[in-house]
């Protein structure tokens, strides 16, 4: 066999293949494939992987007669601690939060989630929020505090990367509009200066002597927007949820906004004192799950309008409703008339646009209304752009690409 074969990339292939497939590859490189590190790491992979464990997925450890992989996270609580650590030691971070999501999915391992010692190893990232809050009604008492602490860590990381970005779209599209008569070198209009005072040119001293001088207004005027976030609540937009409250909260720091925090199944859950208050408090405020009545949460979103023209309405949603479609429709066709800046956000996340209802999807953008699917990333850019009065759909375009 040639010696120019890799092997690093055959111990990938074992990796992934697992035990099963290491006499099929050992022709390929004769040696031993996998180092001490290497059988770690595919021992806990074997541990969430192996499809020829017990019924359970929970075996008692690894039993060398077994020709597939045979490792298990067994039902202790020292094996799961081991286990998290492994996994926290070999893989990266973004891989880690795919493995522990696997190992709850695939293994059933709610205890991790119900013990403080096995919660205070795992990696917080918002899968573990999302399944923290779809199970929060079942959380032992004496791990609830471990569970806020992971919440709220996962709260204050996503606050640090989008909280800068959505004051400064916001600051930005909004203080520049309108000139104060305080002077502050900093918030010099130049621009405006010299084009409101070339009357003033002095052609034999070569200056220009301005009767005026304007500054940018840095002052942020009280409640100037109105900003309403109406979340699916329903499970299959569980990030998306996250997300959007998170945002919600930076966006009630702002004292330039009015801002409406809704979430809503079959029921609808104003959330806008908790988001002003505390995010944590607000996500374990959420019920993931159940149906969907679009309708009735806009309805209840509807007085909330008090300047059509200086509203943001951004429905977060897969747009599949139990309700009534066609007056749902219709009452988003009416503010989009009346001149609110009606946005349909198929999901709010890092992870894609997941299933949506199509057909909604494209009657909303026949009528102007963008659905489309956005990174929190990409949302200052959205806002920003909204405030300054530039198109929707163009905007739509520009900040993620609309699947309608």
């Amino acid at each position: 066999m040639s010696h120019s074969i890799d092997h690093e990339k055959i111990k990938r292939w074992r990796l992934i293949l697992g035990a099963a497939a290491e006499n099929k590859l050992k022709p390929y490189y004769p040696t031993e494939l996998l180092d001490e590190e290497a059988r770690l790491m595919d021992e806990a992979l074997a541990a969430i992987y192996d499809d020829s464990a017990d019924a359970a997925g929970i075996s008692a450890g690894a039993s060398g007669g077994r020709s597939g992989r045979s490792a298990g996270l067994g039902p202790s609580s020292p094996k799961l601690t081991k286990w998290l650590g492994d996994i926290r030691t070999f893989f990266p971070p973004d891989i880690v939060s795919v493995i522990q999501s696997d190992a709850i999915e695939r293994k059933g391992l709610k205890q991790l989630l119900f013990e403080p010692e096995l919660l205070s190893q795992v990696k917080p990232d918002i899968h573990m929020v999302a399944m923290l809050m779809s199970l929060k009604g079942k959380i032992p008492e004496q791990t609830k505090e471990t569970a806020r602490q992971l919440v709220a860590t996962v709260v204050e990381e996503i606050m640090k990367r989008l909280s800068n970005n959505l004051q400064r779209a916001v600051t930005g599209a909004l203080n520049r509009r309108q000139h104060s008569p305080l002077p502050s070198v900093t918030g010099l209009d130049w621009l405006t200066t010299i084009r409101k005072n070339l009357k003033f040119y002095d052609q034999d001293r070569k200056l220009l002597l301005p009767e005026k001088v304007y500054f940018y207004d840095r002052a942020r005027r009280s409640k100037e927007w109105t900003v309403i976030l109406d979340i699916d609540q329903s499970g299959s937009m569980a990030n998306s949820v996250i997300y959007a409250s998170i945002i919600g909260a930076i966006f009630a720091s702002m004292p330039a906004l009015d801002t409406k925090v809704v979430a809503f199944d079959t029921e609808v859950v104003d959330l806008s004192e908790q988001c002003a208050e505390d995010p944590v408090d607000m996500l374990f405020g959420i019920q993931l799950g159940g149906g969907t009545d679009i309708n009735r949460s806009i309805a209840y979103c509807e007085p909330f309008v008090t300047e059509p023209r200086k509203t943001i309405f951004i429905l977060i949603s897969d747009l599949y409703e139990g309700g009534n479609r066609t007056e749902m429709i219709q009452r988003l066709t009416q503010m989009h008339e009346a001149g609110v800046k009606v946005i349909c956000l198929l999901a709010l996340s890092d992870q894609g646009v997941p299933s949506y209802d199509d057909l909604v999807a494209k009657k909303l953008a026949a009528l102007g209304i963008p659905c489309f699917g956005c990174s929190p990333d990409r949302l200052p850019q959205l806002i920003e752009g909204a405030l300054k009065g530039h198109d929707l759909m163009t905007l739509a375009e520009q900040t993620k690409g609309s699947p309608s």
